[in-house]
């Protein structure tokens, strides 16, 4: 039986790459149902690196960039089950403006006891809320790295990303524009990182 975090737990999002725990973050869960996993990573939370490992393509870009934390107002993720991406949600500016849809590829969630794990796939689509109009992100990183991060996989990555394009050039939206407008818990502040969080099957808190 899937487990379901209720409004405020704790949800550990990792990245798994060739069998190993690559990278991870503690977000908030916001809402958790049949047709939506939608959660929040508040400004300042801690990312994590695991401290051993293989790592056949290299650390992750974040260490390597020497980014410790989220910045900003915080992410807000809109994840749905079975489906090979994720639409992130930002703001900006002193006034918290919302500041357009990102659409993230990167493979479906699969539940864990502490959260789920999922693969960015590097290739990416944004809508700017200057524009609403939708734009390739990243496309020359996915095709230096792809081969080696997602072997076998970079066509059905890119048919994703096509599938996705022409959906927003029609117009559509699969998920509630309203969350433009959502407001987080002020309460809620980053959250630590579990113990064992780096194993590759995290037991139950």
């Amino acid at each position: 039986m899937t487990r379901r975090f209720t409004p405020g737990e704790t949800v550990v999002r990792r990245e798994i790459m060739h069998g190993e725990v690559w990278f991870g973050y503690a977000g908030v869960c916001v809402q958790d149902t049949d047709d939506l996993l939608a959660t929040f990573v508040p400004p300042g939370t801690r990312f994590g690196f695991p401290a051993s490992g293989t790592f056949p393509v290299g650390e992750h870009p974040y260490l390597l960039e020497g980014k410790q934390e989220w910045r900003g107002h915080g992410m807000l993720c809109l994840h749905f089950p079975g489906v090979d991406h994720a639409i992130f949600v930002f703001w900006t500016g002193p006034q918290r403006e919302w500041n357009g849809w990102y659409v993230n590829l990167q493979d479906a969630p699969r539940r864990t006891a502490i959260g789920f794990d999922t693969l960015d796939h590097e290739l990416d689509l944004n809508v700017p809320a200057t524009t609403g109009q939708w734009e390739w992100k990243d496309v020359e990183a996915f095709a230096r790295t792809g081969p080696a991060r997602y072997p076998g996989r970079m066509a059905a990555i890119q048919a994703e990303g096509d599938r996705v394009a022409q959906l927003l050039e029609a117009g559509e939206r699969w998920w509630d524009e309203s969350w433009a407008r959502w407001q987080p818990d002020p309460a809620w502040q980053p959250r630590p990182l579990p113990a064992g969080w780096d194993e590759l099957a995290p037991t139950l808190p």
